[in-house]
């Protein structure tokens, strides 16, 4: 058995619906997984209809922008006489309608995002079920809320393994009779059945637990690059493209930020031995790249790039030096907040602190910890991080920058700068 995820971009329109299917059907004969995200932007879409909601504004016309995006899509497939599909995507334009018409402050913006966004994976996931079996190609829809469950950490949901395998493990033996597999990515379920999210871009990390649960032979995601380069094409000249990687040279890349793969998504392949391919949906004769188990000598140096960064430092008032008991009440206030450090740095007086920026959460951290210390931070930064850096890379990407802080280990140097 196979899985294979396909993100927004592979499904942006008809088009690449067309070309997504042509893809499936030559793996048809395959017991085939396919695990799919929103349309295009349409997550994007969702977000900001449920901002205009929260904020009491008029939500018809960009409601109507989102019916009629996938409305354009149907009629181009030509599947719009498909009266399943009919019923199914009416069914969910009348609960995003009826969740956004009910919305109130007291249920909390986090789980009415889960509630409101997921909805973009339903639909996509309807239309190209429609679609696969109009042309030939025998595939079932399944609910990825029914079976990746996890607990009530809304956007940013913990899955629990235990019941989730079981579940899955048990749908998809009935459902893999009867074709394909269509599913969802970056959705689940708590445990009173209420939509969850496994965080942004979280539909990799799907298809690594679908994976995993079946004991697949391999995963595979495809996307608008050839693979995995050492960089992205759009900053930085000159990429290459890794034949083959590690399982831990593409886990620390994800940590540090590529944001070719989802973070949480090699873990349980590695756990497994599953290997995943990267691979393009506009070349899909290109073998792309293979992550598994391995040792590859001389990698070429991996550029991974961050912007709408932040600095943040922690100084004592008093001239008495950072100890444990500092930098344990500062990580207490960091983890409660749900926020995650990109760089850390200390010296005797202060410890500092690089992460995304989101000024709402930074400034409830600075109000938690204004007492105990004097805060400082700059913001509107970048930053870089230089896997098995040479100096040449450092000296190359360092030039003309205002650098903030920079930081080296053996494999690894890191530095913020401003634009």
């Amino acid at each position: 058995m196979k899985v294979f995820k396909f993100g927004g971009a592979s499904v942006k329109d008809a088009d690449s619906v067309r070309n997504m299917s042509k893809i499936i059907q030559a793996y048809q004969t395959d017991k085939l997984i396919v695990v799919v995200s929103a349309m295009g932007k349409i997550t994007n879409a969702l977000e900001e209809l449920l901002s205009l909601t929260m904020e009491e504004r008029e939500v018809t016309t960009p409601l109507e922008a989102i019916k009629d995006f996938h409305q354009t899509i149907i009629n181009d497939l030509g599947i719009s006489s498909d009266e399943v599909l009919k019923k199914d995507i009416a069914e969910v334009f009348e609960q995003l309608e009826n969740g956004l018409n009910e919305f109130s402050s007291s249920m909390g913006y986090d789980y009415m995002y889960d509630q409101t966004v997921s909805l973009g994976e339903i639909l996509s996931t309807k239309i190209i079920a429609s679609y696969l079996n109009n042309q030939g190609i025998a595939a079932s829809w399944l609910d990825a809320r029914k079976v990746v469950k996890t607990d009530s950490l809304h956007r940013q949901a913990i899955v629990d393994w235990g019941a989730s395998q079981a579940m899955i493990k048990s749908q998809i033996k009935r459902s893999i009779e009867e074709g394909i597999v269509i599913t969802q990515g970056f959705i689940g379920s708590n445990s009173d059945f209420k939509s969850t999210t496994l965080g942004r871009e979280g539909s990799d990390f799907s298809a690594a637990i679908f994976a995993t649960s079946v004991n697949a032979e391999s995963v595979t995601i495809w996307k608008d690059v050839p693979g995995v380069l050492n960089a992205d094409p759009k900053k930085f000249a000159n990429t290459v493209l890794y034949e083959k990687l590690p399982y831990k040279e593409a886990a620390e890349m994800t940590y540090y930020g590529a944001s070719v793969i989802h973070p949480k998504t090699i873990k349980p392949l590695a756990q497994k031995g599953i290997p995943l391919y990267v691979r393009s949906f506009q070349s899909p004769e290109d073998s792309g790249t293979t992550i598994e188990e391995s040792i590859v000598p001389n990698l070429a140096p991996a550029i991974i790039h961050k912007d709408g960064q932040t600095v943040i430092s922690f100084k004592i008032s008093d001239f008495s030096f950072i100890n444990e008991h500092h930098i344990h009440l500062i990580f207490e206030h960091i983890k409660r907040l749900n926020l995650t450090i990109n760089l850390m740095q200390n010296s005797a007086i202060s410890f500092t602190v690089c992460m995304d920026d989101d000024p709402k959460k930074r400034e409830q951290l600075r109000t938690a910890l204004m007492d105990e210390f004097l805060i400082y931070y700059n913001e509107g930064l970048e930053m870089i991080t230089i896997k098995n850096y040479n100096q040449d890379s450092i000296n190359e990407l360092m030039k003309d920058k205002q650098i903030i802080i920079e930081q080296r280990s053996r494999n690894n140097f890191q530095m913020v700068y401003k634009v």
